[in-house]
Order: C-alpha cells, then structure tokens, then sequence
C-alpha cells in the first residue's frame, strides 16, 4: 500500500516495519479525504476528534489576531499529522484554521483507532507521546516569538534563533513573502525593517545572506 510506504516516513510511525504498520492498519478504522486548492480543512475551534496525517500536498496553519490580522503559523507537509497535541484533552479544539495550499489528500484516524494502535504498538505510543511534546516546545516557541510587540522584536528573535551556533551568518530559507506571512505584516513592511537594521549596522543583507554584525543590538530589540 502507497500510504503504508509515506506513513513509514512520519514520526508516529517511526521504528514499525513496513509488513508491521501494514498488519496494525489492517487492525483499524482510517479513511482518506480530499481538499482543493484554498478549501478549509477544519477551522480555529472545531473539535478536534480525529488523527489526520497529510498523504499528498500540503496545508497551512493560520489564527487571527485581535485587530483581524491573519498570522500564518507553519506549513504542513506529508507526512506530517495535523494538531497532533490536541487530540486527547479537556478542550481538544483545533487552535487555528487549516487550508489546503494545494489538492490534499489527508489520512485520517478517528480517535478510537489511535487509542487502539497505542494499545497494539508500544513504538506507535512513544513517537506519539514524543511528537505531542515536540508541539509543546513548538507552541511554546511561538507564543514567545508573539509576544514581540514589534516587527523589529519579531525579527531580531528570528534571527537569533537561526544562527543558534553563534556563527554569525545566515542564509534565509524563506522569502520575504514567505517571512512576511510568517510575521503576519505585508512584505514592503518587512523589507523597510531589514533596510533600516542594514543602514544602522546591525545586520548586512545581501539577498538571502544576512551577516548579524552587532549582536548586542540586535538582542536589545528582544524587549521591545
């Protein structure tokens, strides 16, 4: 089975064999949805009743702020389960409104059969226990990355977190677009930010190159 190979790849099912996963989901009620372009998944409160792991394309995660910003919080791609941390709970709603990038298929598991693949499957139950704390820290994260009031803040922290060695230089995997959805501001916003840290010396940027060269400012913009 195609989705038993692209499973095999995801960290719930990390360290079950092929000819085991195959035997556990034969055990089990799954069923495959589909979504197009720009449809919603499920939206910010809904109930969060079902395992469901991206087999093909990807979706995206978004919440809106108080003032009716959009902040898009993370792409999700196969094979990848969505809102994995909020399966199991007293308030187990989706915390964001989920939309497909592109057409996706999702393989989803209502939580009777997850409860079912724990009980089979002591790997299963670990890499599930693992990846709900792994959210934890991601969610942690973000909350924190949030709470920088300005795009500035926000920057500054993306960048520290990027050149975790110190090492001082760093090549942005993402756009400006892409940054700019991350950040939730429009993007000519994001790039009067990196001219203006550019100009004052506490960066250089040179396309997807940026050399942090004042550390200290940059942390001084953490607090503000």
């Amino acid at each position: 089975m195609e989705k038993v190979k692209i499973l095999g790849q995801s960290t719930l099912f990390k360290n079950i064999e092929e000819e085991e996963l195959n035997a556990l989901m034969q055990k089990v009620h799954y069923q495959v949805k589909a979504y197009t372009t720009g449809e919603v998944v499920v939206f910010s409160g809904d109930e969060c009743n079902e395992l469901q792991i991206v087999l093909e394309g990807s979706v995206r995660g978004e919440m809106m702020d108080l003032a009716g910003r959009v902040l898009k919080m993370e792409d999700i791609t196969v094979p990848r389960p969505l809102a994995v941390a909020f399966l199991f709970g007293q308030n187990n709603r989706y915390p964001v409104t989920v939309t497909a990038n592109d057409e996706v298929k999702l393989l989803v598991f209502p939580r009777e059969s997850v409860l079912k693949m724990m009980q089979l499957n002591v790997n299963f139950l670990t890499n599930f226990m693992n990846d709900v704390s792994n959210r934890a820290q991601f969610i942690s994260g973000k909350l924190k990355f949030l709470s920088f009031q300005s795009l500035k803040g926000k920057l500054a922290h993306y960048l520290l977190e990027q050149d975790q060695q110190r090492q001082g230089k760093i090549v942005l995997t993402k756009t400006q677009e892409q940054l700019a959805d991350f950040f939730g501001v429009a993007r000519p916003s994001l790039g009067r930010v990196i001219r203006d840290m550019h100009n004052e010396g506490v960066i250089s940027a040179t396309g997807k190159n940026i050399e942090i060269r004042d550390r200290v400012a940059l942390q001084s913009y953490l607090g503000k």
